[in-house]
């Protein structure tokens, strides 16, 4: 993993203006994965849209962080249902 893919959760804390705490609780849930090099706790770039996306739903829609963990469950649900359906699509498609 390089170190320049990795954002300080500091950084984010104060460019997204959330609390240490919040961004500790998505990672304690599991909701956001970090990565600790020398005592400093990094965020991977790749990980940033997931979370903007319950920064929005716990600042902006007042969601508490346990429906944070029901709507990731039911959207990674949602995924694999579709990615099963594609795959069902495709072997239909094989025998028309």
């Amino acid at each position: 993993m390089n170190l320049e893919d990795l954002i300080p959760t500091d950084e984010i804390c104060t460019r997204y203006k959330v609390e240490r705490n919040f961004v500790h609780a998505l990672t304690e849930s599991g909701l956001l994965h970090t990565v600790t090099v020398q005592k400093i706790t990094y965020v991977h770039c790749d990980e940033i849209s997931e979370f903007e996306k319950l920064r929005r739903l716990h600042y902006e829609l007042d969601i508490n962080l346990e429906g944070l963990e029901a709507i990731q469950n039911l959207l990674s649900q949602v995924k694999k249902l579709q990615n099963q359906n594609v795959a069902l699509k495709n072997k239909l498609n094989l025998y028309e």
